[in-house]
């Protein structure tokens, strides 16, 4: 496979449900487009869709949803758990992992536009004393755009092995208790900068943990009440959810499993996190990356944010640093990720992973093709790309091709 293909759906897709379109399943119909609508992507193909999301040997994976799109044309489709033997439900609750990072750099950016958070201020102004003296001044736009240079939460920490992390999956962390742990552990050293900031990109979940607090702060109202009423009540994302400390799943949902060390496949799908954790459905998603991408949250200003991959003083992307991403060469904006298809097209979105879960939310900012996913994800390693998501964007791009194994 080619190599922006293959990094394109280690990272996922994403899509949206466009008003009048049919909703259809499987190897039904599509709903065809009216005249003259054009697309840089051949047809789907539901029977190539159908073959690309079952889950097989190797794949790490008990089962999957699935949403793909062009416009006028809408697929979805769910497998068999292969724990239970029930075919998952298409409407599905799962997990949404980083995938929340986009809806809370959505919220700072109204902020912004509103006048109430200045992007190119520091986190000492609005924090003052929460990061170490050791660290330099660190921007709000170097926050949500991964140039921060800040160590990743619990930096350090020796990692637990998958026979603890299941036992203690119910743990939750408010965002001060996840910021502190990290920045001022009484059990090894504190973490220093990783880099000066703006001076290159690193994924990084602290900053966004820093984020939430400084939306809390900003607001006087929780991560909680903010998400749901700027994004999710004006959009009727009803499905959607930001549970906090509340370990129960909304029905249905995606089982989510992990095999511990003696092999078997453990249920961990209630599970605690941090106040920005997020459950959602594909179809929430698709409707939520849909008004992003649309300009319908955010005014120009803040939504070419999403878009604005740091430059450095030639204006050249920052090097990337510290994983495999974006390929040694800044690709994120503002939450959002971008990523090359061979065909000259671009997509935008976010990858999101919890215990059990890996998620994909990517779409053109044309909405040529959009997509969301969800995978039970069998294995504890979030780096691997998941052979399921590398099929399915293979089937969306050459749809003929045969689909192997």
């Amino acid at each position: 496979m080619n190599p922006l293909v293959r990094r394109a759906a280690a990272l996922g897709l994403a899509c949206s449900v466009l008003t009048g379109v049919t909703v259809v399943s499987g190897a039904q119909a599509f709903a065809e487009a009216g005249p003259g609508t054009t697309t840089a992507f051949p047809p789907l193909n539901p029977a190539a869709l159908e073959a690309a999301i079952q889950t097989r040997p190797g794949d790490g994976a008990a089962g999957a949803v699935v949403r793909v799109a062009e416009p006028g044309r809408l697929w979805t489709g769910s497998t068999v758990d292969s724990q239970t033997g029930r075919k998952i439900p298409e409407n599905a609750h799962f997990h949404a992992g980083s995938i929340s990072k986009v809806f809370e750099t959505t919220v700072i950016l109204q902020l912004a536009a509103e006048g109430r958070l200045d992007l190119d201020q520091t986190v000492q102004h609005y924090l003052p004393g929460l990061l170490p003296d050791t660290f330099a001044p660190v921007t709000v736009r170097e926050l949500v755009d991964y140039t921060s240079g800040l160590p990743d939460v619990d930096e350090g920490k020796p990692a637990d092995g998958v026979d603890d992390t299941i036992a203690d999956r119910y743990s939750y962390r408010t965002f001060d208790e996840v910021i502190q742990d990290t920045l001022r552990p009484a059990d090894r050293p504190w973490p220093g900068p990783h880099f000066d900031p703006g001076t290159k990109q690193e994924y990084n979940s602290l900053a966004f943990r820093i984020g939430g607090k400084l939306i809390e702060q900003i607001t006087g109202d929780s991560f909680r009440d903010e998400i749901t009423g700027r994004i999710l009540d004006p959009l009727h994302l009803d499905q959607t959810s930001v549970p906090e400390d509340d370990p129960e799943m909304p029905r249905p949902y995606l089982h989510g499993y992990m095999t511990d060390s003696q092999g078997d496949a453990v249920d961990v799908s209630e599970q605690g996190g941090t106040p920005s954790n997020m459950i959602s459905t594909t179809a929430d998603l698709d409707h939520f990356i849909t008004a992003l991408l649309q300009g319908r949250l955010l005014p120009a200003a803040q939504q070419n944010e999403l878009f604005a991959v740091p430059k450095d003083t030639e204006g050249k992307p920052v090097p990337f640093v510290g994983g495999t991403s974006c390929d040694k060469v800044a690709c994120f904006g503002a939450g959002l990720m971008s990523t090359p298809l061979p065909n000259g097209t671009v997509l935008w979105g976010k990858t999101g992973h919890d215990d059990g879960y890996a998620n994909g939310m990517f779409a053109t900012r044309d909405l040529s093709i959009r997509a969301v996913y969800s995978i039970s994800n069998l294995s504890p390693d979030f780096s691997a790309p998941s052979p399921l998501s590398n099929r399915l964007l293979s089937a969306v791009l050459n749809p003929s091709a045969p689909q192997g194994h």
